[in-house]
């Protein structure tokens, strides 16, 4: 049972396979055969260690495509022409630098009207309602989905988005202070008048991305029996699925992408990405992010054949005729890419402190959520991925499950089943190598925490009593418990 269920054990606590049940009893190869051993700023950017040759070609393809930038249309290069009207970014690597995680302005700083490379801030919106079919949220009206600081020639960008910050201040059991940074957003200089009064907010940041492919082959079976475990399992611990819209298989998914796992492909993920980050449309979201208030939005070139005033259409009608900006090719080789990403193997596993920070992992109850281990089956979309994906024995440390995490982490935004206390359980693979390649470790869903103990100390909700558990540790016990969190 261990070796099915590993990390949801009796009375609560986490079990780890023996090395008779698991040749990598530690979780090493955190990707199994997909392993690489890689450290340094380039950690997350190495394709899957088993591809055969003609993969790595296509994932060199994808990489182009997710790193170069896209230009305003019409343009020569039309192969990556289309960018907007409103976006945030550039290019996919103007979020995930190096393929890695991104971080928040500094608190107290302006992100707009034109958008740094580094940051990877992105504002959902959103009002009560019943959404649409296939939608988990009404669009605010004016706005839409998504706050797009940016904009091109002509277009005005939609705002500007201010944050603050105000300290939390406690002390561990054993009287050493901490303080917390709460954030608070602001959207100011509105390009298109107020937002409704009744408008939901909530921040994302960019996660890192090696080894989402493996993610996305996590049957949903074991996705189910995490909940069912939970369920009957005493202890407030009780991990729901999120049930969600796909577009690329157009029929209702288990979500596992997004921080309230609020996307369920990466095909989803990556076309809707597009679009609303970027302003490129595909076949899956033909349409311009544009709402009907933003008449120069609606007016602006389009990047997909016809544009504006050809075949004696008006702009808006133009747009909609268009061809997607990004053809089903493109988009499937940087799925491809994304999918292929590798993740890296562990650091030390068999240190003295990360073995005593393993225990206390345990002991906090941490795996109940965190779950680490999984044997993968194929993917949802084989064509899009690769077959090397299917049959490892990974080690991501996520149930993939929604859970409450207080009132001080809550955005007070449903998503599909997702409630506004409620967030996805984010894997912990490669957390110890963000300093590396991003040269920071900002964690939580809109990086409010600095570093891992500062994560572990925002939990709440169904994660309180975890909480209180690192509160008694001394040092000695906090620091090795760091040090196995960053060993993953």
């Amino acid at each position: 049972m261990a070796s099915t269920l590993v990390g949801l054990g009796c009375l609560g606590y986490a079990v780890w396979p023996s090395a008779s049940e698991n040749a990598d009893p530690l979780g090493e190869k955190t990707g199994g055969e997909t392993t690489v051993y890689a450290t340094g700023r380039n950690a997350f950017s190495f394709p899957l260690a088993n591809l055969d040759d003609a993969e790595r070609t296509r994932f060199a393809i994808g990489n182009s495509f997710f790193k170069r930038n896209w230009v305003e249309a019409p343009a020569s290069t039309t192969a990556r022409d289309g960018l907007g009207p409103h976006f945030i970014a550039r290019s996919c690597a103007g979020c995930h630098v190096m393929d890695g995680r991104g971080a928040p302005p500094a608190y107290q700083k302006t992100l707009g009207p034109e958008p740094d490379s580094t940051v990877a801030l992105l504002i959902r919106l959103s009002v009560a309602g019943k959404p649409m079919a296939g939608s988990g949220v009404v669009p605010e009206p004016v706005y839409g989905d998504q706050f797009n600081n940016a904009a091109i020639q002509g277009v005005k960008p939609e705002g500007t988005v201010r944050i603050y910050s105000t300290a939390l201040r406690g002390r561990f059991a054993d009287g050493t202070p901490y303080a917390l940074l709460q954030p608070r957003y602001e959207l100011s200089d509105l390009g298109y008048g107020p937002l409704s009064p009744n408008t939901l907010m909530s921040p994302r940041i960019a996660p890192h991305l090696a080894g989402v492919g493996l993610l996305e082959a996590i049957d949903e079976a074991d996705i189910l029996e995490n909940a069912k475990t939970q369920s009957h399992t005493s202890g407030p611990i009780k991990g729901q699925p999120n049930r969600v819209w796909d577009a690329y298989a157009r029929a209702e998914r288990i979500g596992r992408f997004g921080w309230k796992a609020n996307v369920a492909s990466l095909a989803h993920q990556t076309a809707g990405a597009f679009l609303g980050d970027i302003g490129i449309t595909s076949t899956l979201f033909p349409n311009e992010a544009c709402m009907a208030a933003q008449t120069d939005c609606l007016s602006a070139p389009h990047g997909g054949g016809k544009r504006s005033g050809r075949d004696g259409l008006t702009p808006a009608q133009s747009a909609t005729a268009s061809q997607p900006e990004i053809d089903d090719e493109t988009l499937a080789h940087t799925v491809f890419y994304q999918a292929t990403l590798a993740p890296a193997a562990r650091r030390q596993p068999t240190d003295v402190q990360v073995l005593r920070g393993q225990v206390l992992f345990q002991k906090a109850q941490c795996a109940q959520c965190h779950r680490p281990q999984y044997v993968t089956k194929e993917g949802p979309f084989p064509l899009l991925t690769s077959p090397h994906l299917k049959g490892q024995t990974i080690w991501p440390y996520t149930d993939l499950l929604l859970h409450d995490m207080g009132p001080l982490l809550a955005d007070g935004r449903p998503d599909f089943l997702a409630n506004g206390r409620q967030w996805k359980t984010p894997p912990l693979w490669g957390i110890g190598l963000f300093k590396d390649v991003n040269g920071h470790q900002r964690l939580m869903h809109d990086g409010r925490a600095r570093n891992v103990l500062e994560a572990l100390l925002w939990h709440g909700g169904e994660a309180e009593h975890s909480k209180q558990q690192v509160l008694k540790m001394n040092k000695p016990e906090r620091d090795a418990l760091v040090k196995f969190v960053e060993s993953l």
